[in-house]
């Protein structure tokens, strides 16, 4: 007996049992497909964990008094000279010159076995670092015309932010130096901001009752303690021009930032000093 027929047909149902099962095996995989691709394209992205450290720059660096009509507002400091303020001059008193914004440091080392000689002949080798930080263009002098404020960091190679400041009006075609100072490290004094109001130049340092003297900033006061990184109060003082310097006007208030609605405290250094001299007297009684 022929059994082809038989075979034929044990085929075609095998073979139609195995397409069946694909295509449900098929149609099975496809909600569940569906369902990782959805998965997929509704995840929530990862956050980016914030720094635990705050900006400090951020409101010299914002986008107020950037722009002005004075012929300063085209001028070049980034590659400019800069004379240096007391505290941070060059052994030799040579002014900086910044390349692109920027000026490599000079540092040389010294050995304690070296002689007095080679160590003096050392130091004076070293040269001041400094980078541009920004420019703001603001009436600092009362005059109806924009000043230029330059900004620039002190380079320690590390993660202090010293800055210097510099004043410069348009005269004779050029830059005129009218003030420049220096500022602390963060807490310790450093800039918070800068700007204008009320016709004064109105700077604020972090720190307690830290302000300028002429070209250097006040130091620490008695109890002012704070991390580097994470200051906790601020100084706001203003100064007027008097047709020769940037005179310090009287107040110097004192703000804290953990507590922004209180009320600032108004020359703290002499209550601090106040405070100690009673503790004295008290304690020789």
């Amino acid at each position: 007996m022929n059994n082809k027929p038989k075979e034929i047909a044990v085929f075609l149902a095998i073979a139609v049992l195995l397409f069946v099962s694909s295509c449900k095996s098929a149609a099975d995989a496809q909600p569940i497909a569906e369902a990782k691709r959805s998965e997929a394209l509704n995840a929530v992205p990862p956050k980016v964990p914030s720094s635990p450290f705050p900006n400090l720059q951020a409101e010299i660096l914002d986008g107020r008094n950037k722009t002005t009509n004075s012929p300063l507002g085209q001028f070049d400091f980034k590659n400019f000279t800069y004379p240096l303020p007391r505290g941070w001059q060059n052994p030799d008193e040579s002014d900086l010159a910044l390349t692109n914004g920027r000026l490599v440091p000079v540092s040389v080392n010294i050995d304690e076995e070296m002689s007095d000689e080679e160590k003096i002949e050392r130091r004076a080798r070293r040269r001041i670092g400094m980078s541009y930080v920004t420019a703001k263009f603001l009436d600092m002098t009362g005059d109806g015309q924009d000043e230029a404020i330059v900004i620039l960091k002190v380079e320690t190679t590390g993660a202090a932010i010293p800055q210097l400041v510099y004043v410069y009006e348009w005269k004779e075609e050029k830059p005129g130096l009218l003030w420049h100072f220096r500022t602390g490290d963060r807490a310790d004094g450093g800039l918070k901001d800068i700007r204008v109001e009320n016709g004064e130049v109105v700077v604020e340092l972090f720190g307690q009752d830290r302000f300028l003297l002429g070209e250097v900033e006040t130091g620490k006061i008695t109890g002012d303690e704070e991390q580097l990184c994470c200051p906790i109060y601020f100084t706001r003082t203003a100064y007027k021009w008097n047709g020769n310097n940037f005179h310090l006007q009287k107040r110097r208030l004192t703000y804290s930032i953990e507590d922004p609605s209180a009320i600032p405290v108004e020359n703290m250094a002499e209550i601090v000093n106040a405070k100690e001299k009673a503790l004295k007297i008290a304690k020789k009684k």
